[in-house]
């Protein structure tokens, strides 16, 4: 057998819990021989039955083709909280079948299923008012309520055949069952457009359960539905509600086809925990002098507690988990703790992340007040914390005299590399603090290493910024009082994060919500879920609502991303064009940010507004062809012409400059494709080239023009320069903020600088995504992994690696929707030699910038099996290249 199939889906995920709709099947292929390709497959699902036994509900039949992705589950309806497992079977070329299993289990699949209400804290036991008075927690939370803990007992006469549970909060919860955590997702059930729906987690809890007493127990926090959201300290919390409110539904089906439901409901009891607050943005709180360690446990007293209550019995906003969620990924340890006296202690981990100190007391007395406090940089070697404006990153631990305790907030997640630690008695050791990094649990599918290490930090950073930002949405900074979805950031970013994690899911989930705010007359917001900036979106802001959907396709192969936006993607460009009838893009915009935190120079504002008018439209014309919509297509295509004509009018010269004559300006105009003929495309290219020379080879771009800057200029044949902007560590730069100590990419060019110290406090966060936008560059240009114009999800490859001349070796991979894509290169004794591997399927095309002789495994590549050559002109070469793995050598040039 030649084909492996690994990697198997169900929706985009690995066994997922809550599916509700007719799922999609896809997986990976890999192979140890030349040619090998997927002939035809098989699917067959079968469900679970709670006798143990099993029953076909769908089988695919013999399916000729060499799709792995999207394969539609049509088969018998689904039946809530069921299990079905599914078998796959690959024939490859020569008729051999290879089999692989997966899995994955259903949510509340019909709505009419849904017994369990809503239930929060009875108002009937709230304490008594009393004087304000001093205390230890700030004016700006003193009015932060307890987290809440539910607890429902019951008992057993034997432990079910299955167990299932789908729980959400309005808020942030945690579910125990028998006092053991069930599932692992944090900050459950996250954010999303909250008036529009609500997600919940589906769990498997028949191991937890036992004969006799049982309890199912939650902790309730507000999170994002209740808590500290955004900048506007007017309006900055209890944006979807005052209260946080539980739901769950625990469903015990027994061998004998019976099934029994307990949902939350008024026979649930509740009481205040010794977590006095919990909030996102301002920390957590805790007394474990309060604690009851048994609270969650069956045999627990209840009985004085108080009854929860009904808030709502509607269920009509939810809708089942459909992307990984938040979960604690990693932890770090801390590489030094500094003493400063008085029990305070500096802790440095070494690396800008997202999530929660995980602290070890040992031999604290009770009473002792332990306080953290976060910070990304630091100020003269104390916490800097001008830039978190008005957050409040600061979690608080009492003792309560145990020999060993430990503090880990469960509530709250902060951004930091550093972390105060005050109130300990004694020393503290480094190895009882560590962090722990908390982000939506994606795989990551690009690598890249190379013989630069700080174009390899660089990368680092890159990966580091994009954990730290996807926490339930794509946030622009997880530090300061913000951490909101900004399409723009998200949008410039995408393709890269498309090719460092799997994240079309999330981002597919995401854009549901920024349609959810699309307005009336069709347009985008710039921020999703919607708070702040109730305007209409800005050109590259609420342009997102259409490309980000584009390169989720684009990344996946996943035409169901586009048949979902394509009506409001038609809707903001017709709302665009209604309000701008001379199709030069000044009205309707917004806040109107431009080429946001540029440096240098400034792109004309109406410059980059309708070139990405046109953008819009070019996507919106390619995603209706694509789904069949020709009439609609050809109108838009139209209109995207006419668009660029007028453009060209506004703002070209005949000598091919552009208004302005920026570096943003011309990037935009080459990369949307908005001139005339070659010949024009040519005066605008070297345009950009004397643009870029005449910095002495520095960049001005800000975050929407920034991802630009090395493929346009590598297109247009100035790879040289691309090569020495990506390796100049010079201010302004990439490698700048690198030579300076970051480990995540910073918000602004200038965020710290020699001369000037720290930038403004009120916009500087030191973990901002935006400007990492090179990071496809490294996988598409240096590794030269990419996919042609008119493909997606990678079936038809393309291999065009840029040998950097500042670089002796670079290699990493992407693991694509097909199989693993690998790239590596060195220079040896003056030649190139490449090593490449090409998942099974389709054949790839390869160029290489060579007419000399090329070598594969020490003979002339045409003689190899597997290389056809379809080109040799005058310094390319290009092969047609079958599956497998290939190592070539030739002279560059």
């Amino acid at each position: 057998m030649t084909l492996t199939p690994y990697a198997l889906r169900v929706d985009g995920q690995t066994e997922p819990q809550g599916i509700v709709g007719s799922p999609t099947f896809s997986w990976r292929l890999r192979a140890a021989s030349r040619g090998a390709r997927q002939k035809a497959f098989r699917v067959i699902v079968s469900q679970r039955v709670a006798t143990g036994s099993t029953a076909r509900v769908w089988d695919s039949g013999h399916v000729e083709t060499e799709s792995t992705v999207g394969v539609l589950y049509d088969g018998a309806p689904l039946g809530s909280s069921a299990d079905y497992a599914w078998t796959l079977e690959v024939e490859d070329e020569n008729g051999f079948i290879e089999k692989a299993h997966g899995a994955f289990a259903t949510g509340i699949v019909h709505r009419d299923e849904w017994r369990a209400a809503w239930i929060g804290r009875n108002p009937v036991y709230r304490q008594v008012a009393l004087p304000p008075q001093d205390t230890d927690i700030s004016f700006t939370v003193n009015k932060l309520q307890p987290v809440r803990r539910f607890v429902r007992q019951f008992d057993l006469d034997e432990v079910p055949a299955v167990a299932k549970v789908h729980a959400s909060a309005k808020g942030a919860y945690r579910l125990y069952v028998n006092g053991k955590k069930v599932g692992d997702d944090e900050l459950a059930p996250g954010w999303t457009e909250y008036r529009d729906r609500i997600t919940y987690q589906s769990w498997d809890v028949t191991s937890l359960l036992r004969p006799g007493r049982n309890s199912v127990a939650a902790l309730l926090g507000d999170g994002w539905y209740v808590g500290f959201i955004g900048t506007d300290r007017r309006h900055q919390a209890q944006h979807y509600g005052k209260e946080p409110a539980l739901l769950a539904q625990l469903v015990l089906d027994a061998a004998d086809g019976g099934r029994k439901i307990l949902p939350t409901d008024e026979a649930w009891k509740e009481q205040a925990s010794d977590i006095l607050y919990a909030d996102m943005l301002m920390g957590q709180y805790e007394d474990s002098r309060r604690a009851e360690a048994s609270w969650f446990l069956p045999t627990h007293d209840i009985a004085s507690w108080s009854d929860a209550v009904v808030t709502d019995r509607s269920v009509d906003l939810l809708t089942p988990e459909v992307d990984p969620g938040v979960r604690a990924t990693l932890q770090l340890p801390a590489i030094s703790v500094e003493s400063r006296g008085g029990g305070r202690f500096i802790v440095d981990f070494g690396q800008n992340l997202v999530g929660r100190v995980r602290l070890r007391l040992r031999d604290q007395p009770a009473g002792r007040r332990i306080q953290l406090n976060h910070a990304e940089v630091l100020d003269d070697g104390e916490l800097y914390t001008a830039n978190l404006r008005t957050a409040e990153p600061v979690d608080v631990f009492w003792t309560n005299g145990d020999h060993d305790q430990t503090f880990e907030p469960r509530f709250t997640l902060h951004g930091f590399r550093y972390a105060e630690v005050q109130g300990i008695e004694g020393e503290l050791r480094a190895e009882d603090v560590e962090a722990v990094v908390l982000h939506n649990d994606v795989e990551f599918v690009g690598d890249f290493v190379s013989s630069d290490p700080a174009l390899d930090r660089l990368f680092a950073n890159i990966q580091w910024g994009l954990r730290g930002n996807f926490v339930s949405i794509p946030t622009d900074c997880p530090q300061r009082d913000e951490r909101l979805g900004w399409l723009a950031d998200a949008q410039v970013f995408a393709p890269t994060a498309l090719v460092l994690a799997d994240l079309g899911p999330l981002l597919k989930r995401w854009m549901r919500d920024v349609r959810s705010a699309q307005s009336a007359d069709g347009a985008f917001p710039d921020i999703a879920p919607h708070l702040i900036h109730l305007r209409e979106g800005a050109p590259a802001w609420g342009d997102g609502g259409v490309t980000v959907p584009w390169n989720v396709y684009r990344a996946t192969g996943d035409e169901g991303v586009l048949t979902e936006a394509a009506d409001s993607m038609v809707a903001w460009v017709r709302h665009i064009e209604r309000h701008n009838p001379d199709l030069i893009w000044r009205q309707q915009v917004g806040n109107d940010y431009g080429d946001w935190l540029q440096i240098g120079e400034e792109t004309r504002k109406d410059v980059l507004a309708t070139a990405y008018f046109a953008y819009s439209a070019d996507l919106t014309t390619r995603t209706l062809y694509l789904l069949g919509r020709e009439a609609e297509a050809d109108s838009i295509q139209q209109l995207r012409d006419r668009i660029r004509d007028a453009y060209r009018a506004a703002f070209l010269s005949g000598d091919g400059t552009i208004a302005g004559d920026t570096q943003g300006a011309y990037l935009l105009t080459l990369a949307f494709g908005l001139y005339g003929d070659d010949l024009e495309r040519d005066r605008i290219a070297q345009k950009l080239i004397r643009a870029v020379e005449r910095r002495d080879v520095a960049l001005t771009t800000g975050f929407v023009t920034v991802g630009l800057l090395c493929p346009v200029l590598a297109a247009v044949g100035r790879e040289d320069l691309a090569f020495r902007l990506l390796h100049n560590d010079r201010y302004p730069s990439w490698l700048f903020s690198v030579r300076n100590g970051a480990t995540t990419i910073w918000e602004r060019w200038d965020g710290w600088t020699a001369e000037n110290g720290f930038q403004s406090a009120r916009m500087n966060s030191f973990n901002h995504y935006s400007l990492g936008s090179v990071g496809e560059w490294f996988l598409s240009g240096i590794l030269g992994i990419r996919q042609a114009e008119n493909s997606a999800g990678y079936r038809n490859i393309e291999l065009a690696p840029r040998f950097d001349t500042f670089l002796d070796h670079a290699s990493g991979a992407l693991e694509s929707p097909r199989g693993r894509i690998e790239s590596a290169w060195w220079r040896h004794e003056g030649q190139i030699a490449w090593t490449v591997s090409i998942p099974p399927g389709r054949a790839a095309m390869a160029e290489l910038p060579t007419a000399s002789e090329i070598t594969e495994g020490g003979e002339n590549a045409t003689h190899s099996h597997g290389v056809t050559l379809m080109e040799n002109g005058q310094n390319t070469t290009r092969l047609r290249l079958e599956s497998g793995i290939y190592q070539f050598r030739f002279s560059p040039g």
